[in-house]
């Protein structure tokens, strides 16, 4: 039997007695389950949660006890993930591209929502999808405001988005328009930008929509500040309401990092100091900081000595390298930390739920971590 608890009280707490030698997630379901009450409060619609962000169990499971009805799921995996946690939840399989061995278990899982980008997709549903379901045109723009815009790859300029709907509604399917913003997006206005054109497609297309799925794209505190979500819900409602009228689609959104970045921190410890002041670290962009490269370093950060208390010298601005053989494993901008960080300190990083435990690689052997139940983070 382990001489530890299955819950500890604080992230600082359990790096004074396990004193672990690896990254370490500390992962705060009452943390999980406040943001989920939060979006179910203050949006006014159906909240499915993107699972591509963390598939961890314990999120998910969490998840479905704060009262998540609804999953995104992006792949067959995922959905026999969902089907496996919660076999009774609304699956919404909105990644647009699918071989039809994709769709065809998507269709054996009871897939409630799909969404479609091109013609050529949607021939794959008109072929496998039974008529009356759910089809999602996606829509894109190219709004300013996000860290980076996903419509390089997905959507439908408005004016084909059109002839999609169209084409949608003739197949004898259920209509609904999706659109994303872009990830970390900061800007309420690209929300309602979206909303208006995709009020005019419809109503260019003579189509009245079923649903409105507004994406993902809501940010999480990375340190540099971000708009309450509560100015992007009332962004949406009162775009919805502009745009629509009486005819107004229902709604979903689709949060994945704001859902879950706040549960967990991340702990790595300092194997070496060099003379210059640069840090390597148990981890890096290989493991859980793979998204530094195109997000930037989260920037909330603390160093916890090895009796467990907080460094506090003057703030110097360090290099931080990973611990693989690769030059490229390191941070992309310098990061802020005590002058006094040394040697076997750990460096805890808030706000690290979102896409560090799944994009974690095992590079030249590393990439491994636990996670750690706390009650505070």
């Amino acid at each position: 039997m382990s001489r530890f608890p299955e819950v500890w009280a604080s992230p600082e707490e359990h790096l004074r007695a396990a004193q672990p030698q690896g990254p370490v997630f500390y992962f705060a379901p009452e943390v999980l389950a406040r943001t989920a009450r939060r979006f179910r409060a203050g949006f006014d619609g159906l909240v499915s949660y993107a699972v591509k962000a963390n598939p961890e169990r314990a999120v998910l499971e969490n998840l479905v006890a704060a009262g998540i009805t609804a999953f995104d799921v992006a792949s067959p995996a995922e959905i026999a993930l969902i089907r496996e946690i919660a076999p009774q939840a609304a699956l919404h399989y909105n990644n647009p591209v699918r071989a039809r061995a994709e769709i065809a278990a998507g269709v054996e899982a009871g897939v409630a929502s799909w969404s479609v980008d091109g013609f050529g997709e949607l021939a794959k549903l008109i072929e496998l999808v039974p008529t009356g379901e759910e089809v999602a045109v996606r829509l894109h723009l190219g709004l300013p405001g996000a860290a980076y815009d996903f419509g390089e790859k997905f959507g439908e300029n408005p004016d084909d988005a059109v002839a999609l709907l169209r084409a949608v509604k003739a197949a004898g399917f259920t209509p609904a328009i999706t659109f994303h913003p872009g990830t970390q997006c900061t800007a309420p206005g690209a929300w309602a930008r979206y909303i208006e054109a995709s009020a005019e497609v419809a109503r260019r297309a003579e189509v009245r929509l079923a649903r409105l799925n507004v994406g993902g794209g809501f940010p999480a505190d990375r340190g540099r500040g971000t708009p309450p979500l509560e100015a992007i819900f009332a962004a949406i409602h009162a775009a919805r309401d502009k745009a629509f009228g009486s005819e107004a689609p229902a709604l979903v959104c689709e949060p994945g990092r704001a859902m879950v970045a706040e549960a967990f921190s991340l702990a790595v410890q300092v194997k070496a100091k060099r003379a210059c002041g640069a840090l390597f670290l148990t981890d890096g962009i290989y493991g859980a900081l793979a998204e530094s490269p195109l997000m930037g370093a989260v920037e909330r950060v603390r160093v916890v000595s090895p009796d467990g208390l907080a460094r506090e010298g003057a703030p110097v601005a360090r290099v931080l390298y990973g611990p693989t053989c690769d030059s490229v494993d390191r941070l992309p901008d310098p990061v802020t930390l005590p002058g006094d960080i040394a040697e076997g300190d750990t460096i805890v990083f808030d706000g690290m739920g979102a896409y560090s435990t799944v994009t974690a690689t095992r590079f030249n052997g590393y990439g491994a971590y636990e996670i750690v139940t706390v009650r505070a983070r």
